[in-house]
């Protein structure tokens, strides 16, 4: 193979690798102040359920924590706190999680939706390069689920000055985009979040 081929195919390579970032940096307010991402669900972890999903999707994980930063840590995965103070949101997770990233695609997901389809990043993906998008994101129905996203590195500088000029509603930002919704009706349970303790007394029972 000539060295150009070879290059070219480094390339491909390298922007065919994803980074998988897991958001668990927010308060936990409506389940009472507590750390969401580390209440135990049928015997572990939420957090637990989320990377055992999203780890087979991804080439490497990084997890988003303000808090319990030594205890995410023994999840085996680099954890990553926001850059910008005050629990600013998802859009600071997402800010740190491209900053950190090794790779050229970033997929971010919530640390409360134990059961993210185990397709996701893939579909996610492929509508990303099919219409050649800075950003796909997942919907079901009519409701877009916006911290279910697929998007290029390259936006990080855009999303910095969105930050530093005060923006923090992730809908505001993503209008400013390129962006592909992608169709998951078939898997609309699996983007149940859990932001309660009688949310996650529900889903104690056994997920069809």
């Amino acid at each position: 193979m000539r060295e150009s081929q070879l290059e070219t195919t480094n390339l491909k390579l390298e922007t065919s690798r994803i980074t998988g970032v897991i958001l668990a940096g927010g308060q936990g307010r409506r389940m009472g102040g507590v750390d969401k991402g580390l209440r135990g669900l049928r015997g572990k972890p939420m957090v637990a359920w989320v990377l055992e999903r999203l780890v087979p999707q991804v080439d490497e994980v990084l997890i988003n924590a303000n808090q319990n930063l030594d205890i995410y840590a023994q999840f085996g995965q680099r954890v990553i706190a926001d850059q910008i103070a005050g629990y600013a949101g998802p859009l600071a997770g997402l800010h740190c999680g491209l900053s950190a990233a090794s790779h050229s695609l970033i997929a971010t997901a919530p640390c409360d939706s134990p059961f993210l389809p185990a397709d996701l990043v893939a579909r996610l993906k492929n509508a990303l390069e099919t219409q050649k998008a800075q950003l796909a994101v997942a919907k079901t129905g009519t409701q877009a689920h916006p911290v279910f996203c697929l998007c290029r590195r390259e936006v990080l500088p855009h999303l910095t000055q969105f930050l530093a000029d005060g923006g923090r509603k992730i809908d505001a930002w993503y209008a400013t985009l390129h962006v592909i919704e992608v169709a998951f009706d078939d898997e609309t349970e699996a983007f149940s979040n859990i932001n309660t303790a009688e949310e996650l007394a529900a889903l104690e029972q056994p997920h069809s």
